[in-house]
C-alpha cells in the first residue's frame, strides 16, 4: 500500500544522504525493473499502474493509480512502475585486465553512459573517486538503461588505490599519444577525469602515460569531447584490437 509515510519516504530519495538514511533507492520502468531479476539487488517492493506486466513472485507488487505514480517518480513522464530497491554493500573485484576509473565526474547522465560503456564493452568493474555522482542518483540509474545491474561500480580513495595497483595507469588528456598508435598493455586502469577540470593533480602523478584522441576536424570544430563520448571512442579503438 502506498501511505503518505512512503510517499515521503521515496520523494526524498533524489538525495544521496535519504539513500543511505533508508538504505534505499528507486528503480523506474518495467523495462529497468526487469534487469534485476539476473542480480543480487534486492527488491522490497514494487508500485505499478501496470502490475500485470511484471513477474516477481517472490516480490509483492501494489497495484496504484497513475496519479500516485507522479506523486513517487522522478521522471517529467513516469512510466508504468517504481521498485523500491535496498542499497547493496559495495565489494571491490579483484584487479580485473581492465578498468575504467572516474576521478570527480560530475554528471549523473555522464556517469550513467560510460556504466552502459562498460557493460557493452564487458568491463565488469568500474571505480570511482569519493566525489563522483553517486551511481543510485535517480538520472544515474535511469541513463545506465539497466546496466548498474551488471557492472560492479565502488567507490574509494584513487590516490591509495593508483598508487597500489599492479595494472598500468593510463590517463586521457587533451595532450598525450595518439590513440590510434598507442599499444595497450595487457593490464590497466583507464582514467578519465572530471568534465571540467581533467584529473587532479595527485591523480596524474600516478599515470604511467597519458593518451588522447586526435583531432580531425578544422581548429573552429568543438574545443573538447564530452567523457562519456571520449571513453565510447577509446573503448572502441581498444576494443578493436582485441
Amino acid at each position: 500500500m502506498l501511505t503518505a509515510h512512503k510517499i515521503k519516504v521515496f520523494q526524498s530519495l533524489d538525495k544521496k544522504k535519504f539513500r543511505q538514511k533508508y538504505n534505499l533507492f528507486l528503480v523506474e520502468g518495467n523495462k529497468i525493473i526487469q534487469e534485476l531479476k539476473h542480480s543480487s539487488y534486492k527488491i522490497q517492493e514494487i508500485f505499478s499502474i501496470q502490475p500485470e506486466d511484471l513477474s516477481f513472485p517472490e516480490t509483492e507488487i501494489h497495484p496504484i493509480t497513475e496519479r500516485e505514480l507522479k506523486k513517487i517518480s522522478f521522471l517529467q513522464t513516469p512510466k508504468d512502475s517504481v521498485a523500491v530497491v535496498e542499497l547493496p554493500s559495495p565489494e571491490m573485484l579483484e584487479q580485473q585486465k581492465i578498468q575504467i576509473i572516474l576521478d570527480g565526474i560530475q554528471d549523473p547522465g555522464n556517469l550513467g553512459t560510460i556504466i552502459r560503456l562498460a557493460d557493452w564493452f564487458g568491463i565488469e568493474q568500474v571505480i570511482c573517486s569519493q566525489d563522483t555522482v553517486d551511481v543510485y542518483n535517480p538520472k544515474v540509474i535511469q541513463s545506465t538503461k539497466g546496466s548498474f545491474a551488471r557492472i560492479n561500480v565502488v567507490y574509494t580513495d584513487l590516490t591509495e588505490y593508483l598508487a597500489k595497483t599492479d595494472a598500468v595507469n593510463i590517463g586521457t588528456d587533451m595532450v598525450g599519444e595518439n590513440i590510434y598508435h598507442f599499444d595497450f598493455p595487457e593490464k590497466f586502469n583507464l582514467i578519465l577525469g572530471n568534465e571540467g577540470n581533467g584529473m587532479r593533480p595527485e591523480v596524474e602523478k600516478l599515470v604511467s602515460q597519458n593518451i588522447t584522441i586526435p583531432r580531425f576536424g578544422q581548429k573552429q570544430s568543438t574545443e573538447s569531447l564530452n567523457v562519456s563520448m571520449a571513453t565510447g571512442i577509446i573503448l572502441g579503438q581498444i576494443f578493436s584490437k582485441i
